[in-house]
């Protein structure tokens, strides 16, 4: 059983990560986070260890968890030299096989949430994505994962690209979206509140509708009155007609059947 935790990261997902294993009883080992601010912050928070010295990351911990950008994982870990520890990184879209060359008991364990440090987030209902390089290892992982959350698969690295980007989709550019929307409110002195009754409403269907059966809207039914009045209003904005357009003949392409 996994009972301590080693986390190597301190952003977002390691806070909330770190405050919900806590909370479950595992014990944080250490944290150690590149600057030691960050470091310092979370280890205060956890009521760990922390440091930012790479060669005095804690080794005897049950698991040393990776939580940091996709892009320096490999070089995070050439640097700490690791003595064949059970390892597990958090990220969606890298795959297990990167973790093979440093240990020979390493998983992913892969919360499906949007995380931002000022917002209180509850585990329970949280997907959490596991895989491992062993049956013995995703059950460890298992039990860890089913300490905090309800919600718990092994999807396996193939499987995670493709939900990965599924959420890149469904939260980060529907994001980018709800900014289009304030920038050109604020143009007009509107608030944004404004369309929040609207957010929660297409939030809700979701829970309830298909997301096909579920689609509104001038570009579903191409009427195109409406959609030139709207691309007139961004002649100072080309960047948001261009992408109003394109996802305008997206939606219509889906539909016209």
């Amino acid at each position: 059983m996994i009972q301590r935790v080693t986390f190597i990261g301190a952003g977002n997902l390691a806070t909330h990560l770190g405050k919900a294993l806590s909370q479950a009883g595992i014990e944080i080992v250490q944290v150690y986070s590149r600057t030691l601010e960050s470091a310092g912050t979370l280890g205060t928070i956890l009521g760990a260890p922390f440091t930012n010295e790479i060669n005095k990351i804690d080794q005897t911990s049950d698991l040393i968890l990776v939580a940091v950008k996709d892009d320096v994982i490999g070089q995070v870990l050439d640097q700490a030299r690791l003595h064949d520890r059970m390892i597990t990184h958090t990220a969606g879209s890298i795959p297990l096989d990167l973790l093979k060359k440093y240990t020979s008991r390493c998983g992913v364990f892969y919360p499906l949430q949007t995380f931002s440090k000022t917002r209180a987030i509850d585990f329970s209902e949280i997907p959490i994505c596991l895989e491992a390089n062993s049956t013995e290892i995703l059950g460890e992982l298992t039990g860890l994962a089913n300490k905090i959350s309800s919600a718990v698969y092994e999807i396996s690295s193939g499987e995670r690209k493709i939900l990965h980007l599924a959420a890149v989709f469904a939260c980060n550019f529907v994001n980018h979206f709800y900014y289009i929307g304030d920038q050109l409110l604020k143009q007009e002195g509107i608030a944004f509140d404004l369309l929040k009754p609207l957010i929660r409403e297409t939030a809700a269907k979701i829970m309830e509708m298909d997301p096909y059966e579920a689609q509104t809207g001038p570009a579903k039914r191409l009427d195109e009155t409406i959609i030139n009045k709207h691309l007139e209003l961004m002649d100072n904005r080309p960047e948001f007609r261009e992408i109003y357009r394109f996802v305008t003949n997206s939606i219509y392409q889906a539909y016209k059947k």
